[in-house]
Protein backbone atom coordinates (compact mmCIF):
# COMPACT_ATOMS: atom_id res chain seq x y z
CA UNK A 1 0.00 0.00 0.00
CA UNK A 2 2.73 2.40 1.11
CA UNK A 3 5.10 2.43 -1.42
CA UNK A 4 7.55 4.77 0.61
CA UNK A 5 6.84 8.26 -0.92
CA UNK A 6 3.92 9.31 2.09
CA UNK A 7 1.89 8.00 4.66
CA UNK A 8 0.32 5.07 4.87
CA UNK A 9 -3.82 5.16 6.15
CA UNK A 10 -2.85 3.92 9.61
CA UNK A 11 -0.14 5.97 9.73
CA UNK A 12 -2.25 8.81 9.18
CA UNK A 13 -5.11 7.55 11.57
CA UNK A 14 -2.47 7.42 14.02
CA UNK A 15 -1.45 10.97 13.96
CA UNK A 16 -5.01 11.94 13.72
CA UNK A 17 -5.60 10.05 16.76
CA UNK A 18 -2.54 11.66 18.45
CA UNK A 19 -3.39 14.88 17.73
CA UNK A 20 -7.34 14.64 19.28
CA UNK A 21 -5.96 13.76 22.61
CA UNK A 22 -3.75 16.48 22.58
CA UNK A 23 -5.97 18.84 21.91
CA UNK A 24 -8.61 17.05 24.78
CA UNK A 25 -5.88 16.89 27.23
CA UNK A 26 -4.96 20.87 26.73
CA UNK A 27 -8.69 21.19 27.26
CA UNK A 28 -9.22 18.90 29.90
CA UNK A 29 -6.59 18.27 31.69
CA UNK A 30 -7.57 15.34 33.52
CA UNK A 31 -9.26 13.34 30.89
CA UNK A 32 -6.38 14.36 28.72
CA UNK A 33 -3.97 12.53 30.56
CA UNK A 34 -6.31 9.36 30.74
CA UNK A 35 -6.52 9.12 26.81
CA UNK A 36 -3.02 9.86 26.11
CA UNK A 37 -1.92 7.02 28.82
CA UNK A 38 -4.26 4.74 26.38
CA UNK A 39 -3.03 6.33 23.03
CA UNK A 40 0.44 5.20 24.83
CA UNK A 41 -0.29 1.93 25.57
CA UNK A 42 -2.36 1.03 22.31
CA UNK A 43 1.10 2.58 20.94
CA UNK A 44 3.75 0.39 22.62
CA UNK A 45 1.92 -2.83 22.09
CA UNK A 46 1.46 -1.87 18.13
CA UNK A 47 5.08 -1.63 18.11
CA UNK A 48 5.69 -4.76 20.10
CA UNK A 49 3.63 -7.15 17.97
CA UNK A 50 4.67 -5.80 15.05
Amino acid sequence: MNNGNGLDLRTALLLLAGGFGAYIAFLHPAIGVALLVGIGVMTVLHLLLK
